[in-house]
């Protein structure tokens, strides 16, 4: 069984943290490689009912497999990252609080409010960390946006995330999907709560919404909008905030941004590109996940942040005017960007 003492009082040169994964999917796989490389840490295993998960998450990191969650509760672990289906996040991330282990669930945090305001309850009656996997926040890009706008008075934020048709399958459309994303990166960089939700909805190639049009209001006064669609034949991920002194745009794939600063009169600015980082997103995620394990701090996305995020995609989907419309396809498929 996992030590009792919390991890913040444990002290690092203690032991190794010893850190578990559940879902061996391409996400999954990918914590299990991260965790493999961070110091002071002790992978001790990663779970998934699936052989071919199994097989695949042991070439990319030397570790145990294990079929069920309880496998790996039951060899002690102090920290571990749910990287299951949606649907399955409340019942494994409340059996892991009720054993005090520190719990970082990947978006969106479950399949309601309601389930994720449990999981939420939960963490705080039990003192563990909870921590939401929003990971474009630890994008460089982004990171370098938000210092960029930092003090400023925003106006308007745009937001593209765009693709094709994800060869994975799944039970939910683009705006859970990709648009909780930037529902969380909105409210991030505007610190202030989106009150004000105007969707536009289309399904034209899967079953549920592939194309979203979402237009938010905060309650700062800042006006956004989220294009999102499943029908480009290459991904684009681009932000573009205005405030009363800059404008500011960046590719979240390339990892460039570029500020238009000092307007003149005569129609006039001078422009610089802004200095990126080149960190991994979720090493980067992964990290501050266990700093906050360590310290008892404070995680960089709070298991709030997350239900918030999910709840305003939730209102995006049951907002009368957000009736999916179904697009007939006649002759070519078009290509939407």
């Amino acid at each position: 069984m996992s030590s009792s003492k919390p991890a913040h009082e444990m002290g690092t040169a203690e032991r190794p943290l010893r850190v578990g994964v559940i879902g061996a999917g391409v996400m999954g796989s990918n914590h299990a490689r991260v965790f493999a490389g961070l110091p002071g840490i002790s992978l001790v295993g990663v779970v998934d009912p699936l052989p071919a998960n199994r097989a695949r998450v042991t070439g990319m990191a030397d570790c145990p497999t294990y079929e069920t969650v309880e496998e790996l509760l039951d060899i002690g672990v102090d920290a571990l990252t749910i990287a299951a289906p949606t649907h399955l996040h409340r019942d494994i991330a409340l059996a892991c609080i009720a054993r005090k282990i520190h719990v970082m669930v990947e978006k969106p945090i479950a399949s309601t409010g309601e389930e994720g305001h449990e999981i939420v309850n939960a963490a705080r009656k039990a003192g563990v960390t909870l921590m939401v996997g929003h990971v474009e926040r630890f994008n460089p890009a982004v990171a370098a946006i938000k210092e960029a706008i930092s003090g400023e008075e925003i106006l308007s934020i745009a937001i593209t995330r765009v693709g094709p048709f994800p060869p994975r399958m799944s039970n939910v459309g683009v705006v859970i999907d990709l648009a909780v994303h930037d529902i969380d990166l909105i409210q991030w960089f505007t610190e202030s709560d989106i009150v004000d939700v105007q969707p536009q909805l289309a399904r034209a190639v899967a079953e549920r919404e592939d194309i979203a049009l979402l237009q938010f209001r905060t309650a700062s006064g800042v006006l956004a909008h989220i294009n999102t669609n499943w029908l480009t034949p290459f991904k684009a991920r681009n932000v573009t905030v205005a405030t009363r002194g800059k404008y500011v745009q960046g590719d979240l794939l390339t990892r460039q941004v570029t500020e238009c600063f000092g307007f003149q009169p005569d129609g006039s600015y001078s422009m610089r590109h802004l200095s990126v980082g080149h960190d991994e997103p979720l090493r980067a995620e992964l990290m501050a996940f266990v700093h906050a394990v360590r310290t008892g701090g404070v995680p960089a996305v709070t298991g709030e942040e997350g239900v918030g995020s999910l709840e305003i995609a939730i209102r995006c989907l049951d907002t009368p005017a957000s009736a999916i419309a179904s697009v007939e396809r006649k002759g070519p498929r078009r290509i939407v960007g």
